[in-house]
């Protein structure tokens, strides 16, 4: 006999679910990962059970008997409280709405989670995410993402990490999917966890197949860049996409268009890159200020030294006989030694008066 579907997995094989990744029962169980989703969700007991695919138990009881027990319970689901213990139309669609809203905030969590940071690691590389509409990009696979973490704001979007810039999807289908269920984190702590990954554009037909990717996730066979990382991040994998010629450039027969003109290129430096990398490396930039300071205060001391030494050689050629304070010394014992010498005789020219 045949298992039934879990809720899970038929609401992730809808049409215009494919973005979406089968949350695992363990993290939903998990009443930390739902911390805060109560006050949000409306009915949101009954969502989780619906999620989980927890029945009602059935009640063998009469229904008036089942009711009143029930009544008494207050944490008795209300679909269980109401007559004969079966869920109305309404009150289905209203937990239907319910345990959607509340999956889609689950998976916004689980996806920046190690597990279901993983399992979008697969997906990406199987390219359920699509590729990017930009000719230049040339088919670099793309991350969805959300312009909010709050539901109802706007619908999912696909980032670039070659370009750097969101798109629409490409199908309608995708419209009614809520942009919040996937958030503004996902993308960049993506491509944080894996920065070995090639994210530059390989072309549709050789991405196609997932036994034509390396371990980097980028073409068999193709060359690597062997550049040194860039604050962390390959040289390759900094914006593939965008520097010179990577940008569409307006021509009239053949003639590039001026910026100034009226119907000319407007805000090319959104395409723009420096041709040398090392621009952007930021701990080389303060690695060498911090030598250059280093160096500065070294050259400061030293300097001091010499202006020190040559105060003392200064010093020296003035009062060669050891300095001013020894000159002065010697000159007021000079002058003792004269004013002894005088008195002396004053006194021996008393005795001979007498």
């Amino acid at each position: 006999m045949e298992e039934e579907e879990s809720w899970i997995s038929s609401y992730c094989n809808v049409m215009g679910h494919e973005y979406f990744a089968e949350v695992s029962e363990d993290f939903i169980e998990d009443d930390f990962n739902l911390t805060g989703l109560g006050a949000v969700v409306p009915r949101y007991k009954e969502a989780l059970e619906m999620i989980l695919d927890v029945e009602p138990e059935d009640d063998s009881e009469s229904p008036g008997s089942a009711s009143e027990s029930l009544s008494d319970n207050p944490n008795a689901p209300a679909y269980r409280r109401s007559r004969d213990h079966a869920r109305t139309a309404l009150d289905y669609s209203l937990i239907e709405k319910s345990a959607e809203l509340l999956y889609g905030l689950i998976h916004q969590r689980f996806i920046t989670s190690r597990q279901g940071i993983q399992v979008m690691y697969e997906k990406y590389l199987a390219n359920h995410f699509g590729f990017c509409p930009r000719v230049n990009c040339q088919s670099a696979r793309v991350l969805p993402c959300g312009y909010s973490d709050t539901p109802g704001n706007d619908t999912v979007k696909l980032f670039c990490p070659s370009c750097c810039d969101i798109y629409v999807p490409p199908h309608s289908r995708f419209q009614a999917v809520d942009g919040a269920y996937f958030g503004t984190t996902f993308p960049t702590l993506f491509l944080m966890t894996f920065p070995e990954l090639d994210i530059s554009g390989t072309g549709r037909k050789d991405v196609t197949a997932s036994s034509n990717l390396n371990s980097s996730g980028g073409r068999k066979g193709a060359n690597n860049n062997t550049l040194p990382p860039i604050n962390g991040v390959p040289a390759n994998n900094i914006a593939p996409g965008l520097g010179k010629g990577k940008r569409y450039e307006m021509r009239i027969y053949g003639f590039r268009v001026n910026e100034r003109a009226r119907s000319g290129p407007r805000m090319g430096w959104l395409r723009d890159k420096p041709q040398d990398l090392e621009e952007l490396n930021e701990m080389a930039q303060l690695e060498a200020e911090a030598a250059m300071d280093s160096g500065e205060e070294a050259a400061e001391e030293d300097e001091d030294e010499e202006e020190e030494e040559e105060e003392e050689e200064d010093q020296e050629m003035t009062y060669p006989d050891g300095g001013p304070g020894r000159r002065r010394t010697a000159k007021g014992a000079a002058a003792s030694a004269v004013a002894t010498a005088s008195t002396s005789e004053v006194g021996n020219g008393g005795d001979s008066v007498r």
